[in-house]
């Protein structure tokens, strides 16, 4: 018979509440080096679950090859510990390894490691942007506060950078500005070699060149998506994978009532954002999506239409993952010859 094990998994330590074949429970506390000990102890029946962490990775990669499964839990969607009145590491473990037992937790897919270090690097060159983003805005500010009116992309190029620092300005607020050029300078080449690495690595990702395959769809995209899909055949279908990316409407019924709201945002912010972006570059160049895009946004207007256009899109993206396409002209959804 199994044994059910939960794991309250901290950054330097963890608490490990097993169910056993009788029923009975016991606790036991490890020290995160102590990892190996603990996973001396286990046998090849048991099920383990343990919420998502920093260390879970490594928690993950130790313990899977040794037991049945390992479930990872996303807590913010398991109320039962979150909101619970008694918070106390043994207390969680044991609520892990009770729920467990039932098999009622919320879990996480866990992808490969190129996947995961993929899709970490990605969210940290969309941090990077973001923040790019932020200082080119504070110079845009101060000229404005000035009467000047640099063009927006002008603070994109090595050019326009040295054209503002050669703005008269008093010597205070040139300070401020050269301030930020430098650090836009700084950002805009340590971007430039992540994403380097991002089409380097990314290239080696199963599917790349099926999405690249399709218009509107680049190597960062591309490489983003896969990190976001992992191993499409995780998704029986299309709608699988719009929940996943969380573009999918929250349905509440109750009794005959049923209410259908706004997406449930489940996925990353990053994944539905380069969906998007993605699907209305596709559009220019694919009359099939076009032709959906007008209709829904003349019956429900353009902000659902474009949710509703990146829905579609994603199940192109899926059909092409799934039956291995590489498009030799997508708008007319032409295969490549042996495709």
């Amino acid at each position: 018979m199994a044994r059910y094990l939960g794991v309250d998994l901290h950054r330097n330590n963890f608490t490990v509440c097993t169910i056993a074949e009788n029923g009975r429970r016991y606790f036991r506390e490890y020290g995160i080096h102590s990892l190996n000990h603990f996973v001396s102890r286990l046998r090849p029946t048991d099920h383990v679950a343990v919420e998502v962490s920093t260390t879970t990775r490594l928690f993950y990669d130790a313990v899977a090859p040794h037991v049945e499964r390992v479930a990872v839990v996303n807590s913010s969607q398991f109320d039962v510990i979150r909101k619970s009145v008694k918070k106390t590491d043994r207390n969680d473990a044991e609520t892990l390894a009770l729920f467990l037992s039932k098999g009622m937790l919320p879990e996480v897919r866990m992808k490969d490691k190129l996947h995961a270090e993929l899709a970490s690097l990605t969210q940290t060159r969309d941090t990077l942007v973001k923040q790019r983003t932020a200082l080119k805005n504070k110079i845009n500010n101060i000229m404005a506060a000035r009467g000047l009116s640099p063009r927006r992309e002008q603070l994109s190029s090595e050019k326009g950078l040295r054209a503002v620092e050669a703005l008269p300005l008093s010597p205070i607020v040139m300070a401020e500005v050269r301030a930020l050029v430098v650090q836009i300078r700084s950002l805009n080449q340590t971007i430039s070699d992540l994403e380097k690495t991002i089409k380097t690595e990314g290239e080696k990702l199963p599917g790349h060149k099926n999405l690249k395959s399709i218009k509107g769809i680049g190597d960062t995209s591309a490489t983003i998506l896969l990190s976001i899909i992992g191993d499409i055949n995780d998704f029986p279908s299309e709608g699988k994978l719009a929940s996943y990316f969380g573009i999918v409407p929250r349905v509440r019924n109750s009794n005959e009532t049923e209410h259908t709201g706004r997406i449930t945002k489940r996925g990353t912010k990053l994944g539905r954002t380069t969906l998007v972006q993605c699907s209305l570059i596709a559009m220019r160049y694919s009359q099939y999506l076009q032709r959906f895009f007008l209709r829904i946004a003349a019956r429900r207007g353009k902000g659902k239409a474009i949710i509703a256009l990146a829905k579609k899109f994603l199940g192109v993206i899926f059909k092409t993952l799934k039956n291995d396409w590489v498009f030799e002209d997508f708008p007319s959804f032409v295969l490549a010859e042996g495709a």
